[in-house]
């Protein structure tokens, strides 16, 4: 009777801990994926919109605060982008070019399961553009230039294949900008519209900017192309000048220039020099607008140097470099040859008189 009776005191301690919650049940604690997952195109040529809903049957959780996994890629991609958010939405740029696929879960901390966190099942979805035209109508060799981080100016080729009345209109977009904009200023060969000058952008630095390329033509679609630059990135600045070359003594070289006119601070640039020595020629870098060179022999003749210039790496992650300098040169046998030049015919117009006097005596 004794055993009879402990295990119903066992039983009664049982039921008592778990409706108090005393004891864990993780293995029980279930958690539904968002709602309604899906990827929104507002029209901003590649900055997509991924929206949820919360879960169902969140009312035994209502002192809890929930947080969602969300992971998405372009579908050709290795690699997976990954965000822990309280919101119902998140906002990314995607290209275009190819398919988009995101899933989500959620997250139930552990602090609301006496354990360990509770994660639902992934909620699944995906974005296509819908294709027109061939691949090969497609425009090609796109290529963009933010002149000296002023003047955007974009240019490409047709696209193999279409027909010769396909015409191209280019749409830009970033963030700031109100809407989506049409190019007002059109680089025009044989009538067709083969690049975009730019007007002043405002606000644009630092943000993706996304480029859209279409076209039109009366016998067959054209195929749209999607870009996204970082304007940053893309700047070809101005070459540097006023360019001084000074021989301290027979060893130490100045070299020094100007800092490029412009907007681009002075602590943006990064130059690379080319420098010659009689027949040998060396290129380095350096961030600073003067540099400090030796001579490898005292006896060459000829040193002259050029420089051009990039934005770095503290202001951008990549660049283009601006077209080279003037050179700037110096000659060393210049003093040496216009000496002998003046001391040669003084030498015998010396010697003549010398002689001549010599015989009068």
């Amino acid at each position: 009777m004794a055993f009879i009776h402990l295990d119903v005191r066992c039983l009664y301690t049982l039921l008592i801990c778990t409706a108090f919650g005393s004891v864990p049940s993780n293995a029980e604690i279930k958690v539904n994926p968002p709602e309604d997952f899906e990827i929104v195109d507002p029209g901003y040529l590649g900055y997509l919109s991924l929206q949820w809903q919360p879960p169902l049957f969140l009312d035994n959780f209502k002192g809890c605060t929930i947080e969602y996994e969300l992971k998405y890629r372009n579908i050709d991609s290795e690699h997976w982008k990954t965000i822990i958010t309280k919101n119902l939405h998140y906002k990314d740029g995607f290209d275009l070019n190819k398919g988009v696929e995101a899933k989500i879960h959620t997250l139930l901390p552990a602090q609301c399961t006496n354990g360990s966190e509770v994660r639902s099942s992934w909620s699944e979805t995906a974005y296509w553009t819908s294709p027109e035209g061939n691949l090969e109508t497609k425009i090609q060799d796109m290529d963009c230039v933010y002149y000296n981080w002023q003047y955007l100016l974009c240019s490409w080729k047709s696209g193999m294949g279409v027909h010769f009345d396909t015409n191209y209109q280019l749409f830009y977009w970033y963030e700031g900008l109100g809407r989506t904009t049409q190019c007002a200023d059109y680089i025009k060969i044989n009538g067709k519209n083969m690049g975009c000058r730019f007007p002043y952008l405002e606000s644009s630095d630092y943000k993706d900017f996304y480029i859209c390329v279409n076209g039109s033509s009366e016998s067959h679609p054209i195929r749209p192309s999607y870009f996204i630059f970082q304007l940053q990135n893309i700047v070809k600045p101005l070459p540097p000048e006023y360019l001084s070359l000074t021989v301290k003594n027979s060893e130490e070289i100045n070299l020094k220039w100007s800092i490029p006119k412009g907007p681009i601070p002075a602590k943006c640039f990064i130059y690379e020099i080319e420098f010659t020595e009689d027949d040998t020629t060396w290129v380095t870098t350096t961030i600073e607008n003067e540099m400090q060179i030796t001579r490898t022999s005292n006896e060459s003749q000829k040193l002259c140097f050029l420089v051009r210039s990039k934005v770095n790496m503290y202001c951008s992650d990549d660049g283009i470099w601006s077209e080279w300098s003037d050179e700037q040169c110096w000659k060393g046998d210049i003093w040496k040859e216009t000496l002998i030049f003046f001391l040669i015919p003084f030498a015998f117009v010396s010697l003549f008189v010398l002689v001549i006097t010599c015989l009068l005596l």
